[in-house]
């Protein structure tokens, strides 16, 4: 069958091998792609929230499955947009409804979700422009540190953590003054958790879900999780502190609860729930959802997941997850993302990448990538290339990871020296 993958970055790269692994992939189309995804499939200019264009695009190659990589697209409705026209209702369609997505896309609608269904997460309170001085009010008898959170997708850059009561309440009115645009134009204020983070991906048709490989990413830009948030600076699969025990807590206290509500709600979820979790005394609390899979935990997921994705999507699509068996390799996966110099600030595009054709040891995931006029690998964002790598333990992988980052280079090229520091 035809398939078309939505997205631009490690995680569609990661997916995009995935895919054309399957023998049932006939051809893989992805819009935009990157000069990665170029290499297993064609890649198509488009944006992925122009829809009309995407449907003239299904019809045109007969695309038979539609898997949407990243949020935006999903809260704009590009799932309802498929299901509600007539040409298009037959075509698979992997992702949520623009509804169902709003556990991503506004972290007050999750909050409320997580209250209404019993699943522990944080306490919260929220405020907008209207209410500001009641926000600033309720900051000066908080004790830091103190989260503060965009209500709506901020690219991964929307959660404040402050250790001054003054600096919370200056950031608070920065935020809604449109400091993250009409993102936050609401600001969800929460109870700081102490503890270590992790990440489950569920893969459910609505009704049934299977677990996939879990992995821990690592956001923030320096040594020792220090300095500002990024999309992610790295990932390993499988963290050794999620035991048995805490994924049975995971599954009982938190999955369950959650497919409860969505079938309670009546949300049309075919797709994939990223829960960001953290443990705090050995108890596993919601940070956040995610509509989608995320980046760079794909590409130590994708390395451990071994059935035929597609299969698996098409499962999830018709409903039919219930058969489905979890195939997971038994190694340990690591991810070293690779990013451009100044990020997560300001950074320059078009630097020539060299030294990616000399990698032997790890597969090499592309992002912010894309090919020149003059037929050159160059830099083309913030997260450029994501380097994974299998071990028997994730100090095996991570260091084979490094290795292999070390024979890359362009101008300005940074990485987190410490992914799984804390472990």
């Amino acid at each position: 069958m035809n398939i078309l993958l939505l997205g631009s970055g490690g995680r569609e790269h990661a997916i995009a091998w995935r895919l054309t692994q399957s023998p049932l992939c006939q051809q893989l189309f992805v819009v935009p792609g990157n000069a990665g995804t170029a290499s297993l499939a064609t890649n198509i200019s488009l944006n992925p929230n122009d829809f009309p264009a995407l449907k003239e695009l299904v019809l045109n190659q007969k695309i038979s499955l539609v898997i949407c990589g990243p949020e935006e697209p999903l809260v704009n409705g590009v799932q309802d947009y498929f299901k509600q026209d007539s040409e298009l209702a037959g075509v698979r369609f992997i992702g949520p409804s623009a509804e169902a997505a709003r556990l991503e896309g506004s972290k007050a609608y999750a909050k409320e979700f997580m209250a209404e269904f019993n699943i522990p997460t944080a306490g919260y309170r929220r405020f907008t422009a209207a209410t500001l001085d009641e926000g600033l009010a309720y900051l000066e008898n908080r004790r830091p540190p103190i989260v503060l959170k965009a209500d709506g997708l901020a690219a991964g850059k929307g959660v404040v953590i402050l250790n001054d009561v003054g600096e919370a309440q200056e950031e608070l009115r920065a935020m809604l003054e449109g400091k993250f645009g009409a993102a936050s134009n609401e600001v969800v204020v929460e109870d700081f958790l102490d503890g270590i983070e992790f990440s489950v991906f569920v893969l459910t048709d609505g009704k049934n879900y299977r677990i996939l490989p879990v992995a821990k990413d690592y956001k923030r830009i320096g040594v020792g999780d220090t300095g500002p948030n990024t999309g992610g600076m790295g990932s390993i699969s499988h963290p050794p502190f999620v035991d048995p025990d805490m994924m049975a807590r995971v599954e009982q206290q938190i999955i369950m609860p959650t497919l409860e509500g969505i079938q309670a709600r009546e949300l049309d979820y075919k797709g994939f729930i990223f829960i960001g979790l953290i443990s705090v005394n050995n108890d596993p609390y919601v940070i956040e959802y995610n509509c989608r899979m995320g980046d760079p935990e794909t590409q130590s997921v994708m390395a451990r997941l071994n059935n035929d994705f597609v299969q698996l999507c098409l499962e999830t699509a018709d409903g039919q997850l219930d058969t489905a068996v979890i195939d997971m390799d038994e190694r340990q996966a690591a991810t070293v993302v690779l990013v451009s110099g100044g990020y997560p600030g300001a950074y320059e595009k078009g630097k020539v990448i060299t030294g990616v054709e000399q990698v032997t040891d790890s597969m090499v995931f592309h992002a912010g990538t894309k090919t020149n006029e003059a037929g050159e690998l160059v830099t083309n964002g913030g997260r450029v290339l994501a380097v994974t790598s299998y071990g028997e333990t994730f100090q095996e992988a991570l260091k084979k990871s490094y290795a292999s980052a070390k024979l890359i280079s362009w101008e300005g090229v940074n990485y987190r020296p410490d992914i799984g520091f804390d472990l």
